[in-house]
């Protein structure tokens, strides 16, 4: 295979949640099915507040009895609390992993069946004394893997994967397909799930029980309660800084998230009224100009409705 890269994302850790009850521990908590969890599946999910905000993206894969959930490392800490103040009388211990796995992502045309799978998403295997997945989101981001930390370059560089160090790479292809990275584009608390296109994204399965948030999660989305979504931007005139408003005429209408590092393309939460009269507006975001696209994943009701 050629034009590979890998990753080692700084901004990542690792957690293991093991114990006979972990399933069923897991299911009562975050937005997807964990049922779905085997050492051929890996899945996307949330852990969200009571009121249905955002708080953690994990993703979750089986190895050896258990699973490891790869999660925001600066909040790390934070999650093994509050996952444990749940944890009563299950039979689950929750321990923080990171020092032992670490996570990576490999991307480049052929990364799937450089590893042995095909091109389903969340689809796994057993690889480097760990596992690899299709990312669960999207399979054109590539596949995410959880591997031991001391050998965790030699085996993807046996993959005749090169290093992109710095992430750029990486982001560049990830701001274009329109996929949110948590740490970047969420704000723990405040952000909502269908505005930031986890539904689309394979994070929240609606056919299963309760879980933490579900009840405003399924409101927002019954009752057409979306009214802005992030959008991938091109970018001309140099990256707004996170938060920079967008202007179209004298009305904001949404607001800068990520960029990548040439400056050329972002994310941005975009009213969606913005778009009901024309579908590629051109913002203005201090002296950059802003042209929005929606991605071919995503699933715009909302927007239909307000064009009718």
């Amino acid at each position: 295979m050629t034009g590979l890269r890998y990753h080692l994302p700084p901004d990542r850790a690792v957690i293991a949640v093991s114990g006979d009850d972990r399933q069923a521990f897991l299911q009562g908590l975050v937005s997807n099915d964990t049922a779905k969890i085997a050492p051929d599946r890996a899945i996307y999910a949330t852990l969200l507040t009571a009121q249905g905000r955002f708080l953690f993206d994990l993703f979750i894969a089986e190895q050896d009895g258990r699973y490891l959930v790869d999660c925001a490392a600066p909040r790390r800490a934070d999650l093994v609390k509050r996952l444990s103040m749940y944890r009563l009388r299950s039979k689950v211990a929750i321990a923080d992993a990171d020092a032992d796995w670490c996570g990576a992502v490999l991307f480049g045309d052929g990364a799937a069946a450089a590893v042995g799978l095909g091109g389903e998403a969340g689809s796994a295997t057993a690889l480097g004394g760990g596992v690899v997945y299709v990312d669960p989101r999207l399979p054109d981001l590539g596949v995410r893997l959880i591997l031991p930390r001391a050998t965790a370059h030699s085996a993807l560089t046996g993959l005749n994967a090169t290093e992109d160090a710095d992430g750029a790479a990486y982001h560049q292809r990830r701001i274009a397909l329109g996929v949110p990275d948590a740490t970047r584009d969420l704000t723990p608390e405040k952000s909502i799930l269908l505005e930031n296109g986890f539904d689309e994204l394979n994070a929240i399965d609606w056919q299963k029980g309760c879980y933490m948030g579900q009840e405003l999660t399924a409101r927002t989305r019954y009752r057409g309660l979306v009214r802005k979504r992030l959008l991938p931007v091109r970018i001309e005139g140099g990256a707004p800084a996170p938060g920079t408003p967008l202007m179209l005429g004298d009305q904001e209408l949404g607001e800068m998230r990520s960029a990548s590092a040439d400056g050329t393309l972002g994310l941005a939460m975009v009213r969606l009224e913005a778009l009901a009269g024309n579908a590629a507006p051109t913002f203005h975001a201090g002296t950059a100009r802003l042209s929005p696209a929606i991605p071919g994943w995503m699933r715009l009701p909302e927007l239909d409705e307000a064009k009718a």
